[in-house]
């Protein structure tokens, strides 16, 4: 089987596609970059081109059913949590996406890969500002605190979080004979979360505490 001129092209389209989503991806230093993304977008391409040839007289779809499986343990692996939250989502969506474009390509379908294309480009690079935006005005954040063990402390703290406009969700808690540790998700504004901080740092029966912030994909 020789390469022919379409196959070629194909591969060349799934190197610049995936290429295009790769730089966003470098650009912000995620896990799967330039090459990896690259690599992603011409495999599932050259998939797809062998599965027509190779299968015969077979079904054509069952080589290029199977990339779908291999790039969810490619985005599997993107996938972590850290200290409660789980990042990476984004980065495993783009891998996800990425092969989806490659398979397009590899199959002839170039006006359904380039409006795809294009439509993750405009999300991975302008939607990034409305997030910011929408920050902004509310973000939400994992608070803790370790305070002295007073029954009524908790309960006083919570109605704090709420005196300074603030939304919490109890996220867990628990004590020792010295202090007791409780988590709440805080919803609300970097001006209240502010506030809130400097309250924090006045109250002497609180010992410690942490914001911590979300990670984007």
């Amino acid at each position: 089987m020789f390469l022919q001129p379409e196959d070629a092209l194909k591969i060349l389209l799934a190197v610049a596609a995936g290429g295009l989503i790769g730089l966003e991806r470098e650009f912000r230093d995620k896990a799967a970059g330039f090459r990896t993304l690259i690599l992603i977008c011409t495999g599932a391409a050259v998939f797809t081109i062998l599965s027509s040839g190779l299968a015969g007289d077979k079904d054509p779809t069952r080589i290029a059913a199977q990339i779908v499986t291999g790039v969810g343990f490619l985005g599997a692996g993107v996938i972590v949590r850290d200290a409660g939250r789980v990042i990476g989502l984004t980065t495993a969506a783009a891998i996800w996406l990425t092969a989806a474009l490659g398979m397009a390509l590899g199959g002839g379908y170039y006006a359904v890969a380039g409006f795809a294309l294009g439509a993750v480009l405009v999300v991975l690079w302008l939607f990034p500002r409305v997030e910011h935006w929408v920050e902004a005005v509310s973000e939400t954040v994992t608070l803790e605190v370790v305070c002295v063990p007073r029954p009524e402390k908790l309960d006083e703290l919570d109605q704090l979080l709420r005196r300074h406009g603030l939304r919490p969700k109890p996220r867990g808690r628990a004590k020792t004979p010295e202090a007791v540790t409780a988590h709440w998700e805080v919803q609300g504004s970097p001006q209240q979360h502010a506030r809130l901080a400097q309250s924090l740092f006045q109250d002497a029966e609180v010992r410690e505490f942490h914001l911590s912030h979300r990670v984007a994909g």
